[in-house]
């Protein structure tokens, strides 16, 4: 079943990303989710609660599938850490079922019951994490609990029922916009113009000449700063022991991935000079141990964001490709500034 999701995930992306709009017969769809869209985000900027006692940042894009949005938040976080405050991440927690909710995840949290974004990013980043489908809900449990001072909402720009005084906006830059049509005809969740409103364009593509930032795939906006996701270290799934990404020079590995753009990990791993047998699963795969399995002693090698779903089971082999965002010093001076700008009438 995990293979027809992936191969029907890979079509629909082939078409969404192409030069043309093959899918326009299903342009009625396209029109109908776009009137549905903007009428519940009416229904629910206007429902929404007042605004919040601390800075609420939210980290989202406007296209469907995997860009780049939790190693943008953990580095927002460090960022934040760094600058003295004390950042809580919130999160819906895809892939998850806890039950009950919010949820506080740790490290040590069971990806079935949070999701394995959140808890990729406790394990990463070491600050609290809160999971609820109602991220309302989940900021009210994190102030009342005194988890921190500024909330970070992790793939959040669509839920308009949380008020927000920052929203970044996440771009793969090797896919731009797609073809620019609305979801089912297109990759975009919400037209183009939606970006006026945000505060930040990011853009993850270490290839982009810092030119092109200037009127990204057609997308004017006068904060379009650059992103790129570094690989900096393999992480042994079973013993958490490291080894130098340059370890993967001639090795034969087959990569698994579960995530939204598993077409970049790939290749990542090759331009590392590695030999890559490609696994590709839907995006939040549950694994199972057979998912691991190779008939030769080849490394195997996933992402942070699988590997917290494998730890239990994974075989001797395994390892994960660990990767952190690298933003320019500009980009940070007026992140920083834009979180003091916001808490400074909450404070006064």
């Amino acid at each position: 079943m995990s293979g027809v999701k992936s191969a029907l995930s890979s079509l629909v992306e082939r078409l969404w990303y192409g030069s043309k709009r093959p899918l326009f017969f299903l342009a009625p769809l396209s029109w109908l989710y776009r009137s549905i869209a903007e009428a519940r985000r009416r229904a629910a900027w206007e429902a929404r609660d007042a605004s919040l006692p601390v800075p609420v940042i939210v980290v989202g894009n406007i296209t469907a599938g995997g860009t780049g949005k939790s190693p943008l938040t953990a580095w927002l976080v460090s960022e934040l850490a760094s600058a003295g405050w004390r950042p809580v991440i919130l999160s819906r927690g895809y892939g998850g079922d806890a039950g009950q909710y919010p949820l506080e995840v740790t490290a040590d949290t069971s990806p079935a019951k949070a999701g394995d974004e959140p808890v990729m990013l406790a394990l990463s980043t070491g600050r609290p994490v809160v999971v609820d489908p109602r991220r309302r809900r989940a900021a009210d449990y994190a102030l009342a609990n005194n988890l921190g001072d500024v909330l970070i909402c992790d793939d959040g720009l669509q839920h308009y029922k949380l008020p927000r005084d920052l929203e970044l906006s996440v771009f793969d830059g090797q896919r731009g916009i797609g073809n620019g049509a609305l979801i089912p005809v297109g990759p975009l969740r919400e037209p183009v113009s939606r970006l006026a409103s945000v505060d930040f364009v990011i853009v993850n593509d270490k290839q982009l000449p810092e030119q092109a930032l200037e009127s990204f795939a057609g997308v004017d906006h006068p904060a379009i700063y650059s992103m790129v996701l570094e690989p900096t270290t393999l992480i042994h799934l079973k013993s958490g022991a490291s080894r130098a990404v340059g370890d993967l020079k001639g090795k034969t590995v087959k990569a698994v991935a579960g995530i939204g753009n598993p077409a970049r990990f790939f290749d990542t791993l090759r331009a590392l000079g590695a030999s890559v047998t490609e696994s590709a699963f839907p995006d939040h795969h549950r694994f199972r141990p057979e998912d691991l399995t190779t008939e030769t002693d080849e490394w195997i090698v996933m992402t942070a964001k699988d590997a917290v779903k494998c730890r239990e089971f994974a075989p001797e082999n395994a390892w994960s490709l660990v990767v952190e965002a690298r933003l320019p010093g500009p980009f940070r001076d007026a992140f920083l500034a834009r979180v003091r700008q916001c808490s400074e009438p909450i404070t006064s």
